[in-house]
């Protein structure tokens, strides 16, 4: 198996985590993932790419790691991010602002680094699992851990 980058910032950082792979053939939602990694959708998080608009007509950008079964509630995101309003970012531009794909979009090694915020219900587990930077692979982890790693906060993010 390949390392992503994902997996070489971790192991940069010292964090300890596992690697599972599945057939994306199945699904790649991350509810899917739960099923194939054999874990609580709440112990499964997705991550979320939003932007905010911004004066001059630019954006800001957010990310957001949160459990698979939930959604983004995007005013306790704004409210988080301290912004005003966000929106998803449109399909089309997430590849080339992270470098990954949808179904494969992981907190760690976008081509940028934005602000993260994961839920605050990912400390509640020993370890938890993200998406490892490529479909079919998925990390588990340590949530204090990752969030040390990527300097993210803890927010309450859905509803």
């Amino acid at each position: 198996m390949l390392k992503t980058n994902a997996m070489r910032i971790l192991e940069q950082a010292g964090v300890p985590f596992k690697v599972y792979e599945y057939d994306p053939k199945q699904g790649v939602d991350a509810v899917a993932v739960a099923r194939y990694v054999n874990r609580p959708t709440e112990q499964v998080f997705k991550t979320l790419v939003t932007e905010a608009p911004t004066l001059q007509h630019s954006f800001s950008h957010f990310v957001f790691v949160i459990p698979a079964d939930k959604e983004l509630d995007v005013k306790k995101a704004a409210k988080a991010a301290g912004v005003k309003s966000l929106e998803m970012l449109p399909l089309k531009k997430l590849t080339p602002l992270t470098g990954y794909i949808h179904g494969g979009c992981s907190p760690l090694g976008m081509k940028k680094k934005f602000p993260t915020f994961i839920d605050e219900t990912a400390i509640l587990y020993d370890t938890f699992c993200v998406s490892g930077g490529k479909v079919g692979l998925t990390l588990e982890l340590n949530a204090e851990q990752l969030a040390g790693a990527i300097q993210a906060q803890f927010a309450d993010l859905t509803h």
